[in-house]
């Protein structure tokens, strides 16, 4: 997918060296097409990774995207340059007259927070609002999956003894959703979360589908509104090391983060991970691109409500 991004993100160098194909701002003008527009709310601590992982996913089909990544004013990240945020995002309210086709809402190191502790709660709750009629399909992922169920339909989320970490087998649920056009009947998918939301809470409400489980690590996808709301409980994003990173951040720090299961060769954290997720992921990214933002979008934007 011709990706149309800012030609100095970080991301886009390191993509070009995996030959994957991003189209930069320059090349992206001399054709004569409507992209789609997608917008990142990016909530993780380490926002040049996040970039990377979705935008590497979202390379995979013929559309030209043009991407905008979103940040909040009521919360200043640690852990990236405020040059790059400076440079690379926009403020909600700077955008929020906007419309697009696609919005990836990522997790968040906030879990064990209620979510009325969270210092910025208030503008998550507006911009979860804003896009019931800006956009026309939005994923959530991990806490953002969990703040979404909450927020929209009051699914409440529990705390759990041990954090939920590793790769844990899925289950397709209803193989014929276009969202898993292409799906094994089991698919692996990393977790890495200190919460959970309860399968019987979502089956109490009407409103959702639960579409993907795991007999270990329980819901894992939920629909809405025929696909205009998706909620991920894990990381399909994820690279090939980042929970190798979190286990050996986390290590002697906290006492409720074992070794994350099924992910290194011979459980073994001296050896490398076995990566089983990749092929799904990128299906799963794709899949939605095309059956629920580019075949359900309208040809003019602001036709979206």
């Amino acid at each position: 997918m011709p990706l149309k991004i800012p030609d100095t993100l970080p991301a886009v160098d390191i993509l070009k060296k995996e030959n994957i194909f991003v189209m930069d701002d320059t090349r992206a003008h001399t054709q004569d097409i409507r992209p789609l527009k997608i917008v990142i709310l990016n909530l993780m601590p380490l926002k040049i990774t996040t970039e990377t992982d979705l935008i590497r996913l979202l390379s995979n089909t013929p559309l030209q995207i043009d991407i905008i990544f979103m940040k909040l004013k009521s919360h200043t990240p640690k852990n990236t340059p405020i040059e790059h945020m400076m440079m690379f995002y926009k403020d909600f309210d700077k955008i929020e007259k906007e419309k697009f086709d696609g919005m990836i809402i990522t997790g968040a190191p906030v879990e064990n927070y209620e979510y009325e502790e969270v210092t910025y709660w208030d503008e998550i709750k507006r911009i979860f609002e804003w896009s019931k009629s800006h956009v026309t399909s939005t994923l959530y992922i991990c806490w953002a999956a969990q703040a979404g169920l909450y927020y929209h339909y009051g699914i409440p989320k529990y705390h759990l003894k041990k954090k939920m970490f590793g790769i844990f087998e899925q289950y397709c649920l209803d193989a014929k959703l276009p969202i898993f056009r292409g799906f094994d009947d089991i698919f692996f998918m990393p977790h890495s979360r200190h919460t959970e939301i309860r399968k019987q809470d979502i089956l109490n409400d009407n409103r959702l589908s639960l579409i993907a489980e795991s007999q270990e690590s329980g819901v894992s996808i939920v629909m809405a509104n025929n696909g205009r709301e998706f909620f991920i409980t894990g990381h399909l994003e994820y690279a090939p090391y980042t929970l190798d990173q979190e286990y050996k951040r986390d290590l002697g720090k906290r006492d409720d983060v074992d070794m994350p299961k099924n992910y290194y060769k011979d459980n073994d954290p001296e050896l490398p991970p076995v990566v089983r997720w990749r092929a799904h992921g990128n299906l799963f990214f794709t899949n939605w691109i095309n059956y629920y933002v580019y075949q359900e979008t309208p040809f003019d934007i602001s036709e979206i409500k």
